[in-house]
């Protein structure tokens, strides 16, 4: 499996690690069990501040298409093929415009959405519940 980064694209860095290793893991060129590089050996090959990989792996483990094994090291997860094809950013994306449709049909602005969709923010931060 190879990673290119495109540092011109409008698409994060970490979010290209994170599509080309899904896409690694549908085209089986990874398969379950197979061992990543540490993030530090993969932010060095591909000339990434650590923290990006970092991102991108921990994504991936929240997604359970990578799990990390402590010292062991970082493995393609046992259900990643499933896993692979879900992407959460484009539910987000349809669940929102869904939402703010509604909102603005019945008269709310851009503004007031915005403002309300950062104090529910607020409030999830300080522990999860609404404000």
């Amino acid at each position: 499996m190879e990673i290119t980064i495109d540092i011109e694209a409008e698409m994060p860095l970490f979010e290209q690690v994170v599509d080309q290793i899904k896409k690694a893991v549908s085209q089986s060129e990874l398969k379950p069990g197979d061992n990543l590089p540490s993030i530090r050996q993969l932010a060095g090959d591909l000339q990434l501040n650590n923290k990006t990989v970092a991102k991108a792996y921990r994504l991936l483990e929240r997604d359970s298409v990578i799990v990390t094994k402590g010292y062991r090291g970082t493995f393609v997860h046992e259900n990643a093929v499933k896993n692979s094809a879900i992407n959460l950013k484009s539910k987000i994306v349809e669940k929102l415009t869904e939402t703010i449709n509604q909102l603005k049909t019945v008269g709310a602005t851009d503004s007031e959405i915005r403002i309300v969709f950062s104090e529910l923010m607020k409030g999830q931060d300080k522990g999860g519940r609404n404000a």
